[in-house]
C-alpha cells in the first residue's frame, strides 16, 4: 500500500483491485514494458515515419489491450472507434513525407490513445471537455508520482521469488553464453544466403555503433518508464468517475457579456449578408478583392474560435437560463455567418495567391468549426448531448481526410496547372495572374514529387534543381525498416531524371 502524509501522521492509502493485480503480475508488466520499449526503439530509432511505425502502433494497442485483460478489465463499447482511428493515422504517417502532417498525426494518436485509456479505467459517460483535459494532464504529470513503482514492485517480486529467481538468473546467463556465438554464426550464414536479410542485418549493426548505444539505451529506459508509470497511475483511479456540476455561476453575468457581443455580431453579420453575399461582393471604395480578403480571414477565424470558447464556458459554468440559451443561439448563428465570410475571403485570396498548406489548414479549421457549432447548438438545448464525444468524432474524421489527402500534392498540382499561358487559357481558379512562386513549391515535401519533378524535367531544370537535390538527400537509400510510400514514389520519379 502507498503511504500518504496528513499533518505529521502517515496513513495508508487503500490499493485498488487493479493496483493489486498489477503488483501481482509484475512478471508480465515489467517484462512486457521492457519488451515493448525494445520494440519501440527498433521501430522508431531515427525512423519517424517508416513502415515500422504502423507495426509499433499495432503493438501499442495490443500491449494495452492485453494489459487491460491482465488487470481484469474489458474493452468498453465505443473503443473500436479510437483503435481504428489510431491505426488509420499510423498508416497515413507511413504514406506521407510531410513533416507537418506527420507531427499532427502523432499528436492525434497521442490524444486518442489517452482518451482510449481514460475510457477503459473510468466511467466517462458524463465527462465534459474540462474533465477530459484534467484527466490527460493528470496522466502526464500524475504518472511522475509513480516513479518509484517499477523498482518497488520489482524488489517485492524478487523477494517473493528469491530462490527460484536466483536459479533462473543462472540458467539465463548460461543460455546467453551458449546462444550468442550460435546467433552470430547463424546471422552470418543467413546474411550470405539472402541479400534482403543482409541489408536488414547491416542496418541493425550500423545502428548499434558506439555513438548510438547511449541514445538507444535512453530510449529503451524512457519508454519502459513511461508505459509502466502510466499504467500504474491509471490503476490507482485517483481521478474519480463522478462529475461535479460546475454550473453555479450567476447567469446575469453571462447574459450581460454575451448580449453585448451578440449586438455587435448581429450588426456585423447583417453587413456581411447584405454587402457580400446578397450584394455580389460590393467592396469599400479603394479596396481590391485581394486586399479585402487578406485583412479579413484570420481575424474572423480568431473570433469564431473565441465564440466557441465563450459558448462552451457559458454552458459549463453558468446556471441554466432561457434568456442565456437564446443569446448563445444568436451568437452561434452569427458565428456561422463569420465562418462563411472567412471561407469566402480565403477562397478569394487563394484565387489571387494560390494554395499553401496554411491556407488549406484554415479552410479545414473553418469546416471543423462549422460542424462543431452544430453540436454546440444541440448542446444548448439538450443537456445530455455528448458534445465532447461528438467533437472527437468530427475532428478525427475530418483530420483523417486531411491527413490522407496529401496537401502538398494538391498544392503543387493546382498551382503548376496555372502557370504561363495555361493560366490565361484555362485556369482552375480563374486567376488574373499566373503562378510564379517556384521557391515555395521547391520547399514542399516528397508528396509533391509526382507533380514537381515532371514539371522540372519538362522545363529542363532536371537533376541540378534545388528541389531534386533536397529530395535526394532526404530520401537517401530506403531500407526495409525506413520504407515510406511517399518517399518511394518520389524516388521513382527522381530515378527517371537520370
Amino acid at each position: 500500500m502507498d503511504n500518504q502524509m496528513i499533518g505529521t501522521q502517515y496513513v495508508q492509502k487503500p490499493e485498488t483491485p487493479e493496483t493489486k493485480r498489477m503488483k501481482g503480475n509484475f512478471a508480465f508488466f515489467g517484462t512486457g514494458s521492457f519488451l515493448y520499449a525494445l520494440f519501440y526503439t527498433f521501430c522508431m530509432f531515427r525512423n519517424p515515419s517508416g513502415i515500422t511505425f504502423p507495426f509499433f502502433i499495432a503493438a501499442t494497442l495490443f500491449f494495452f489491450c492485453f494489459s487491460l485483460r491482465k488487470l481484469g478489465l474489458t474493452l468498453k463499447r465505443g473503443s473500436g472507434f479510437y483503435m481504428i482511428s489510431i491505426g488509420l493515422l499510423a498508416l497515413s504517417t507511413m504514406c506521407t513525407d510531410d513533416e507537418r502532417i506527420i507531427f499532427l498525426n502523432k499528436l492525434g494518436i497521442l490524444l486518442l490513445l489517452m482518451s482510449f485509456l481514460l475510457k477503459q479505467f473510468y466511467d466517462v459517460t458524463d465527462w465534459k471537455l474540462g474533465k477530459y483535459f484534467e484527466g490527460m494532464m493528470c496522466m502526464i504529470f500524475g504518472s511522475l508520482g509513480e516513479l518509484a513503482r517499477p523498482f518497488q514492485d520489482g524488489a517485492a517480486f524478487v523477494r517473493k521469488k528469491e530462490c527460484k529467481h536466483n536459479a533462473t538468473v543462472l540458467y539465463g546467463l548460461l543460455g546467453l553464453l551458449i546462444g550468442l556465438p550460435v546467433l552470430l554464426a547463424v546471422t552470418a550464414l543467413l546474411s550470405s544466403a539472402d541479400a534482403v536479410f543482409r541489408q536488414v542485418a547491416q542496418g541493425v549493426i550500423q545502428s548499434l555503433r558506439l555513438g548510438n548505444v547511449f541514445p538507444i539505451c535512453v530510449r529503451i529506459a524512457g519508454m519502459f518508464l513511461v508505459v509502466y508509470l502510466v499504467i500504474a497511475f491509471l490503476c490507482e483511479k485517483t481521478l474519480g468517475g463522478s462529475v461535479v456540476d460546475l454550473r453555479k455561476g450567476e447567469p446575469v453575468v453571462a447574459i450581460t457579456i454575451t448580449a453585448l457581443l451578440s449586438f455587435v455580431y448581429v450588426l456585423f453579420s447583417g453587413i456581411q449578408i447584405v454587402y457580400l453575399f446578397l450584394g455580389r461582393m460590393q467592396l469599400p471604395e479603394g479596396y481590391s478583392y485581394a486586399e479585402y480578403a487578406r485583412e479579413g480571414f484570420f481575424q474572423l477565424l480568431a473570433v469564431s474560435i473565441l465564440n466557441f470558447v465563450i459558448v462552451v464556458v457559458c454552458m459549463s459554468f453558468f446556471q441554466e437560463s432561457r434568456i442565456l440559451q437564446g443569446i448563445l443561439t444568436v451568437m452561434s448563428l452569427c458565428t456561422f455567418v463569420m465562418i462563411a465570410s472567412s471561407a469566402l475571403r480565403m477562397m478569394i485570396y487563394i484565387r489571387f495567391y494560390y494554395l499553401t498548406f496554411l491556407r488549406i489548414l484554415v479552410l479545414w479549421t473553418l469546416a471543423v468549426l462549422f460542424l462543431l457549432f452544430i453540436g454546440v447548438i444541440i448542446g444548448i438545448y439538450r443537456e445530455r448531448f455528448p458534445l465532447f464525444r461528438y467533437g472527437v468524432v468530427v475532428v478525427t474524421v475530418l483530420y483523417l481526410g486531411l491527413s490522407f489527402s496529401h496537401p502538398d500534392y494538391f498544392i503543387a498540382k493546382v498551382n503548376l496547372a496555372n502557370t504561363g499561358e495555361k493560366a490565361v487559357e484555362s485556369s482552375f481558379f480563374l486567376a488574373e495572374e499566373s503562378y510564379s512562386d517556384m521557391g515555395y513549391l521547391r520547399s514542399l515535401s516528397a508528396d509533391a514529387a509526382p507533380v514537381v519533378v515532371p514539371y522540372l524535367e519538362q522545363h529542363g531544370e532536371g537533376t541540378e534543381d534545388r528541389y531534386v537535390k533536397r529530395m535526394e538527400k532526404r530520401i537517401g537509400t530506403l531500407g526495409i525498416r525506413t520504407y515510406n510510400v511517399s518517399r518511394h514514389i518520389a524516388l521513382k520519379y527522381l530515378e527517371e531524371l537520370k
